[in-house]
């Protein structure tokens, strides 16, 4: 089915969508444009919706407030569009599928219909940034790139401007991936480790959601795993095409690693190739190391090492990843609030050889803060703790083996504003500020790039 069969086959259906934000606004301007039947069912009341104006105006229906998804667990609609953050086994779903609805996706149905090859990349870490270098790297090579899903772009509202000689780039979180029956053509996994086990029953789903990226590809596929992670690792025998790994410890027999020499190298079945000397990595750490390994083994044989040198040289980063805000008196700030999890703050203590003043805190995602309460130890001088979490975390530093009374010292504040200046009176010339939560943001702020902004307008504020 193209597209055009596809939006014909929904004329004279009801239509809901779950959720407005990115992944639907733009989609439902476009099924209203088709004078398709299409209904919003938001918690949001009217007032509180932002987009309320330019979508009643474009002619959608609302159903708005505590009771917005009692139609839907009635089976008043023939397709529920849910958004990623409406968990897929939820009761109201689980009722509409019992009674005949069609319960899809905008990611879901993208992949059904997109004509060009989609590139796709799932992980718990090092997603976004490894989704951004892939489309620098296939840009640079003269292709055109739509990037979008989990990156903050929703891609079926431009699928009928898609060229079969395009590519999909495209970031998959387990939300999405939990109820694709499609895989891309080339697929990767940075990494597992525990995440949003507030919303999956248990690990063992977050897996499966996972390895939905896998699952469904074919022999002409590839798919890209981490060696160095166990749990990524362990899922090679779901792989039915070609099979890559990446490592910065071991010189794998297929895929990308980093040599002896600091060179990311590339083993082509025996044939190595050097392709990048790590000091050429304009992104600092380790990590960018990891999704630079990733990136080339997913594209290799379609980049050249010449444009893929040329990108790491410039490519200068993502907003809210261990991002440069300003430098104050000799103080460096960073915004990391992607960082929602000790891996990713873990990420950010081995960047900089110097001890940092960390900012921590949030909503609790229900997973476990002592893999990362040792290092903090070894590496924070100065624990700042905001939000939900605050002394949970706290709690897990103090006992981590290594921890001494005032190493790291600890505060407890109200929010970013006292966070911040807590950091700004305690930093001294040479020293680093990093906001590294450790956790979601969904106690204060709507999205983890809120928190990130809100930081960076304080530090920015400093005098």
């Amino acid at each position: 089915m193209n597209a055009k069969e596809f939006f014909d086959s929904l004329k004279g259906k009801r239509i809901a969508l779950i959720g407005v934000g990115v992944s639907h606004t733009d989609l439902i301007k476009l099924l209203c444009a088709k004078g398709l039947n299409v209904t919003v069912c938001d918690k949001k009341t009217a007032d509180k919706m932002a987009e309320y104006g330019e979508l009643s105006a474009a002619g959608a229906k609302f159903e708005l407030g505590e009771g917005y998804l009692d139609t839907i667990a009635a089976g008043g609609y023939d397709v529920v569009f849910r958004t990623p953050g409406m968990y897929y086994y939820s009761d109201a779903l689980d009722k509409a599928r019992a009674k005949g609805t069609a319960v899809t996706s905008e990611m879901e149905v993208f992949f059904d219909l997109c004509p060009c090859p989609i590139y796709a990349i799932t992980g718990s870490d090092g997603k976004t940034t490894t989704t951004t270098i892939i489309a620098e790297l296939l840009s640079a090579q003269g292709i055109t790139v739509h990037k979008g899903g989990n990156i903050g772009r929703a891609l079926l509202p431009i699928i009928e401007d898609v060229k079969p000689c395009d590519a999909a780039v495209v970031e998959l979180s387990s939300f999405q991936l939990i109820s694709m029956r499609s895989s891309p053509d080339y697929a990767a996994i940075t990494n597992i480790t525990p995440n949003h086990l507030n919303v999956h029953k248990d690990m063992q789903e977050y897996i499966d959601a996972k390895a939905n990226i896998l699952l469904h590809q074919n022999a002409f596929s590839k798919a890209v795993l981490s060696f160095d992670n166990d749990t990524a690792r362990q899922l090679s025998p779901l792989v039915r095409g070609k099979l890559a790994y990446f490592s910065r410890r071991e010189r794998v027999e297929n895929g990308a690693f980093l040599d002896e020499d600091g060179y990311l190298c590339y083993n082509d079945y025996g044939t190595v190739h050097r392709v990048l000397d790590m000091r050429d990595i304009r992104i600092p750490g380790m990590h960018n190391v990891e999704n630079y390994l990733t990136a080339i083994a997913l594209t290799w044989g379609h980049v050249s090492i010449e444009n893929i040198q040329k990108v790491a040289r410039e490519f200068a980063g993502v907003e809210h990843r261990i991002e440069l805000v300003r430098e104050l008196d000799g103080v460096r700030y960073y915004n990391n609030s992607i960082a929602s999890s000790p891996t990713r703050v873990i990420a950010c203590l081995n960047t900089f050889p110097e001890k940092q003043i960390m900012i921590m805190g949030g909503s609790d995602k229900g997973i476990s803060f002592d893999p990362m309460a040792e290092l903090v130890c070894e590496k924070v001088k100065i624990l700042i703790l905001m939000g939900q979490t605050r002394e949970k975390i706290r709690d897990a530093v103090m006992r981590a083996s290594n921890y001494r009374e005032g190493a790291p010292e600890i505060y407890i504040v109200d929010g970013m504003e006292e966070a911040v200046h807590t950091a700004h009176d305690k930093a001294k010339s040479g020293d680093i500020v990093s906001l590294s939560p450790a956790c979601a943001s969904f106690d204060m702020y709507r999205m983890f790039e809120d928190r990130g902004r809100h930081f960076k307008e304080i530090v920015n504020s400093l005098q």
